[in-house]
């Protein structure tokens, strides 16, 4: 049991670390498409690739990806810290807000590939290849009585490496699973147990597709161990950002932060005849950065907030709407970790029934 409890403490750091590997991806390919990222000269000098800190930091701000520029700087400085990006002579280990030139390090190879690195982007590989297939083995199933979504025997996992020219024998496969178990990409579905090659059910509890806010990078000791589609942090109760979250004392189920419904209802007044609700069914495709809603509430949940621009937001999900279903599951009686769980570890398309409420 001890081993177990460190094995989950290093996961947990790893897949930190693997977090913030994603979010810096997911900023590069932004500024890129944003034209931020280019060659620039200084001093006679052309410099490939690179962005000026006080330019992207005004960018940041305006895109509403932090509520000042004191945060931008923590953040690119967090960035820094894990080897993502650093300034285009390395002759500053501190993120200034000025006209200096800073580059992604992906964008000129110095990034450093180490055995983490290599294993994070390998269970990426994995997740995709998996969460694709047709016939996938990511699959409802249960163990203990409790339904776990996408969930997977490990030793069908094994199998399937070994299928696919994954791993050339069992006994490598294991390793594989039980050093992606390692870096917190997989785990038991009740992270009871360690990998092993058996009938014992394990989960990607990385979702490699989800979009991150940037904001969460300084908020990892805040945020639940199941996370949800978007997780509120401070960027998210600023009044210009797209989550308006108002702060007031912890209840269950919500956290620090204040429901946006008018008043709470129960399922049974839902359901009830003649209710203040229309029904809709909205098909949800989410993109490279995720789906774009937070769902909060013990039960029913609801619709907490959407960002504007996101797939949620283009396929008319709302505020203050209630969940009924999840790609055709009753979720009405579930709590937000476990709806959230269903829209995270499916696939990318949702299909989602919901009560909003008549004005």
């Amino acid at each position: 049991m001890e081993r177990t409890s460190s094995i989950r403490r290093k996961a947990v750091a790893r897949q930190h670390k693997g977090e913030v590997m994603i979010a810096g991806e997911q900023l590069r390919l932004r500024l890129h498409d944003g034209k931020l990222i280019k060659d620039r000269r200084y001093h006679l000098r052309t410099y490939p690739n690179c962005f000026v800190a006080q330019e992207l930091i005004d960018w940041l701000v305006s895109h509403r990806e932090v509520p000042d520029r004191a945060t931008a700087v923590c953040l690119l400085q967090h960035l820094m810290d894990h080897d993502i990006v650093h300034h285009v002579c390395d002759k500053r280990t501190v993120f200034k807000d000025a006209k200096l030139l800073y580059r992604f390090r992906k964008d000129d190879g110095t990034f450093p590939f180490n055995t983490e690195v290599k294993i994070f982007m390998r269970g990426q590989r994995l997740y995709e290849h998996l969460i694709g297939e047709k016939n996938s083995i990511l699959q409802l199933r249960e163990e203990h009585g409790v339904a776990y979504q996408c969930s997977f025997p490990g030793c069908q996992l094994i199998d399937w490496l070994l299928q696919n020219g994954e791993a050339e024998s069992r006994r490598r496969g294991l390793e594989l699973c039980r050093a992606l178990q390692e870096h917190g990409i997989i785990q038991h579905v009740a992270k009871k147990h360690d990998f092993f090659d058996s009938g014992l059910l394990y989960k990607f509890y990385v979702n490699f597709r989800r979009r991150r806010r940037l904001s969460e990078l300084l908020n990892e000791s805040d945020q639940d161990d199941d996370q949800g589609v978007a997780v509120p942090t401070q960027e998210d109760n600023h009044p210009d950002s797209p989550f308006v979250l108002r702060k007031s004392r912890p209840q269950e189920g919500n956290g620090a932060f204040q429901s946006v419904l008018r008043r709470n209802f129960t399922c049974e007044e839902l359901l009830a005849p003649g209710a203040p609700f229309i029904k809709k069914v909205l098909t949800v495709i989410g993109d490279a950065l995720g789906w774009g809603f937070v769902v909060r509430g013990m039960a029913p949940c609801y619709v907490q907030a959407v960002d504007p621009g996101s797939p949620a937001a283009a396929a008319g999900i709302k505020a203050r709407q209630f969940v009924c279903q999840v790609n055709g599951q009753c979720v009405l009686y579930l709590d937000y970790r476990t709806v959230t769980r269903l829209v995270m570890t499916g696939t990318r398309t949702v299909v989602l029934e919901v009560l909003e409420p008549l004005e």
